[in-house]
């Protein structure tokens, strides 16, 4: 009974707060079913490690001894040490076909395109943070988890638990973040414009390739990208071999999903009131605001320039789903382009600039590497 009253003794109102916003999180996953394998384990793991010394996470006793906790344990052995993101880069490889990329490689450069609004966060980033902070800042513009957690922990960054909440759950926001940017800076008849889609047959040694040829690339280019790519590309080649049928079908959902929630749910150790609540973390999550807005804006307004010298017109929507979050941002494109003409289908011109975006990505955060480590 003393025991009980010693922890409601210790209760803080900074507790209830990051409780209301585990709450949010949850709600957000299953009444608005954003992303909910990622925001219901982090806002479950929120209520968990914000307890009156919590048993999920390590606690000094009062004889200097630690009790390790599980999701610390969880923590150290597979996000401290890159494992998690890793092997989580293998399913989402499995997942990606670059089938329209490949019949159209041209959008490869709206992937490169959208990576703007990182180079443009780390500038402004810097004014208030170190520089390798402000790298590992910059790079939740990715719209990447895995490669946020891989650079921010490269780059030894101490605000590593808000990059990787901020990476997640802007990921997550997708939906609410993009549209409103692509309508600002679009017009009612830019949004109409019809692309249609002649997708050439793509060879099965041309698939077989590309990841060998891209992990090749991109390892000279930016050495430090070679275990993000690697993995990226190890997951796509499993998919496209044609021999391994059933582990990669294994690699898109069991293997996934298993790690996405372990992912999930290890993320919210970091988020103890002590860490979280302060003005570092609420500036972390406004610059990571602003890298997914400017990367949007970016990719939007790269395929506007590229309209004043074309003869057939592309519509510029389809630059905002350069960003890495696959493939949601390619979906909003598309439901976008549906809402304003019923008969406008650019599902597959979107996801081909959205897997372009997600090699862009990985490349962008081997790049940050290469300058920072």
């Amino acid at each position: 009974m003393e025991i009980l009253y010693e922890n409601l003794l210790q209760m803080d109102w900074r507790y209830l707060v990051m409780w209301v916003i585990g709450g949010v999180l949850i709600y957000l996953a299953i009444k608005k079913d954003m992303e909910p394998t990622l925001l219901l384990p982090i806002g479950f793991g929120t209520i968990l490690v914000n307890l009156p010394n919590s048993g999920a996470i390590d606690q000094l006793l009062a004889s200097g001894e630690t009790e390790h906790g599980a999701l610390t344990t969880l923590f150290n052995a597979g996000i401290a040490n890159e494992l998690f993101p890793l092997i989580l880069f293998i399913g989402i490889g499995a997942m990606i076909d670059f089938g329209p990329l490949l019949s159209n490689p041209k959008l490869m450069i709206f992937g490169a395109a959208a990576q703007f609004g990182i180079f443009f966060t780390l500038c402004l980033a810097s004014i208030f943070f170190d520089i390798n902070d402000a790298a590992s800042i910059a790079i939740i513009g990715a719209a990447d988890g895995p490669t946020a957690i891989v650079v921010a922990n490269k780059l030894n960054s101490q605000y590593l638990a808000p990059i990787m909440v901020a990476a997640y759950s802007y990921m997550a926001l997708v939906p609410i973040i993009q549209p409103p940017v692509i309508k600002l800076l679009t017009t009612k008849k830019e949004r109409m414009i019809r692309m249609e889609y002649h997708g050439k047959e793509v060879s099965k040694l041309t698939k077989i390739l590309f990841p060998i040829v891209i992990t090749i690339i991109a390892g000279l280019v930016a050495p430090a990208s070679v275990a993000l790519v690697g993995f990226l590309m190890f997951g796509n080649l499993i998919r496209e071999c044609g021999v391994l049928n059933s582990l990669s079908e294994t690699a898109q959902k069991v293997l996934a999903n298993l790690i996405t929630i372990f992912l999930g749910i290890t993320i919210a150790s970091q988020m103890s009131a002590e860490k979280f609540l302060n003005l570092d973390t609420l500036l972390i999550l406004g610059l990571g605001l602003f890298a997914f807005i400017f990367d949007t804006a970016g990719g939007v307004l790269f395929a506007k320039f590229l309209n004043l010298f074309l003869k057939k017109k592309i519509n510029p929507m389809i630059g905002a789903a350069g960003i890495s979050a696959f493939p949601m941002s390619g979906r909003i494109v598309h439901k976008m382009g549906l809402a304003e003409d019923p008969q406008n289908f650019l599902l597959m011109h979107s996801i081909g600039v959205n897997v372009s975006g997600q090699i862009a990505s990985v490349i962008a955060g081997g790049l940050i590497l290469s300058f920072f480590m």
